[in-house]
């Protein structure tokens, strides 16, 4: 069974327009994850910057005679500020936690409606004794 001519470009075209779509969503999937994945190590690398300087400035305080949570807390959220990130910090019984919630653009997902993909990163310290 021989199709028209006039039939024989039609299955090309659909063809290809599938075969394009998949491949910018496969190049959208690696660019975009990969953006996330940038932005993820970003937050959590800034995450455990600014928890080391909320229990240092913190520990630096309770040496001095205070009470260190207020210290910490404020150097914690001054470094957040500096990297322009928001995130919580948070004291503990024995050290402080940082945790950092945003959201990374997309380039390529935002074409199928994702216009943008969380990002996280947390670190604790704890205080230790040394003697």
């Amino acid at each position: 069974m021989t199709l028209p001519l006039d039939q024989r470009g039609q299955s090309v075209t659909v063809f290809f327009t599938v075969v394009v779509m998949a491949l910018l969503l496969v190049c959208g999937l690696v660019i975009d994850g990969g953006r996330q994945a940038a932005a993820t190590r970003e937050a959590q690398s800034v995450a455990a910057a600014a928890a080391r300087a909320a229990a240092d400035a913190a520990v630096g305080d309770i040496v001095a005679g205070g009470v260190g949570a207020t210290t910490g807390i404020d150097a914690g959220r001054r470094l957040l500020n500096a990297a322009q990130l928001n995130g919580t910090v948070t004291p503990l019984a024995s050290g402080m936690r940082v945790e950092i919630s945003t959201r990374v653009t997309t380039v390529f997902l935002s074409v199928i409606g994702i216009s943008s993909l969380p990002v996280t990163g947390s670190a604790t310290v704890e205080y230790a004794t040394v003697r």
